[in-house]
């Protein structure tokens, strides 16, 4: 069975974006990509909730995209994606598909076919949708040395405790620390 990893860039003090939805705090460098590349080649399938579809979608097709870091983009654009999205009424990036509805019913399907794993890119709404239905199996999560002061907090309106297990960690020379986290 596929798993479903959850991955997620924040600030020390749990924010992944600051107010305005910027994200240019993100500590990314060539131990960044790298870590990116191996990530990307460990799944066939990038979920999305609509707010980070459309900034995906807007930027990795791009020529300055494609420029900046060719191999990424274009593992990006290559790759089968789905947005969760009831207020989308077209998906246009290539190879992605609209699911309007039943998320969970949907992962749970997902899941079930053959294939390498499944991975949420950003998208805190879509993973805090799923999360009731423990249709997460792994949260990577990781902590960029920077204090934002205010943002849009991770898991914003889950309302019951999750215990999780921490499986593994990497700390980057950036000062990027990456948490490997299971549901207990």
């Amino acid at each position: 069975m596929r798993k479903l990893i959850f991955f997620m860039l924040i600030s020390l003090d749990g924010f992944y974006q600051e107010p305005n939805g910027g994200i240019d705090w993100h500590n990314v460098d060539e131990e960044f990509n790298e870590f990116a590349i191996d990530q990307l080649n460990s799944v066939d399938t990038l979920l999305f909730g609509r707010v980070t579809y459309e900034g995906m979608a807007s930027y990795w097709p791009t020529p300055q995209a494609i420029a900046n870091d060719p191999i990424v983009a274009g593992k990006m654009n290559a790759m089968q994606k789905i947005v969760f999205s009831k207020s989308l009424d077209k998906a246009e990036w290539e190879n992605t598909r609209l699911i309007k509805e039943q998320a969970p019913k949907e992962i749970a399907k997902l899941k079930e076919q053959p294939g390498k794993d499944l991975i949420i890119f950003g998208s805190s709404d879509l993973a805090v949708t799923l999360i009731p239905y423990s249709s997460i199996d792994e949260f990577r999560i990781m902590v960029n040395p920077v204090v934002l002061g205010d943002g849009k907090p991770l898991f914003k309106g889950i309302k019951d405790r999750i215990k999780l297990i921490l499986i593994k960690t990497k700390v980057f020379r950036s000062g990027n620390v990456l948490l490997y986290y299971q549901p207990e």
